[in-house]
């Protein structure tokens, strides 16, 4: 069975999130850990996925940070809504052929199943703020 983009992104938010409790793990090896698929490959845009976020995580978790209510840290955030919202930070801007309004439905799709009813509200927002102030600097 050949995985479609929201299964990638559902896969690329698991690896990312056991990536944060052991960063120098094999991505091959937590991939293939995933429960649900027979897949033994890695597909190319999951790799684009992981990749990029670590690559750009520094960046990513300093817009994340902006996007707080005052008094808020990063070090606050559930570590599943910080995996989502790096995820769509990092589609919005860097991936190809994903418009601004399928990564952030992309990244509440992740929410219902990763996170809660409340996290959704607050990742929406999160990204709408995001979304506002890249269009306000265009």
């Amino acid at each position: 069975m050949s995985l479609n983009r929201h299964m990638i992104r559902e896969e690329a938010f698991q690896v990312l999130f056991a990536l944060q409790s052991d960063p120098e793990a094999d991505i091959q090896t937590v991939y293939e850990a995933i429960p649900h698929h027979d897949e033994k490959q890695i597909p190319p845009y999951l790799l684009t996925l992981v990749n990029g976020v670590r690559e750009h995580q520094d960046q990513l978790d300093e817009q994340i940070n902006d996007l707080l209510a005052s008094g808020w840290t990063i070090n606050r955030l559930a570590k599943p809504d910080l995996v989502i919202l790096r995820l769509a930070l990092f589609e919005i801007q860097y991936a190809e052929n994903v418009p601004t309004v399928v990564a952030i439905n992309e990244a509440l799709e992740l929410t219902k199943t990763f996170s809660s009813d409340k996290s959704r509200k607050f990742i929406n927002g999160a990204l709408g703020k995001f979304e506002k102030q890249v269009n306000e600097n265009n």
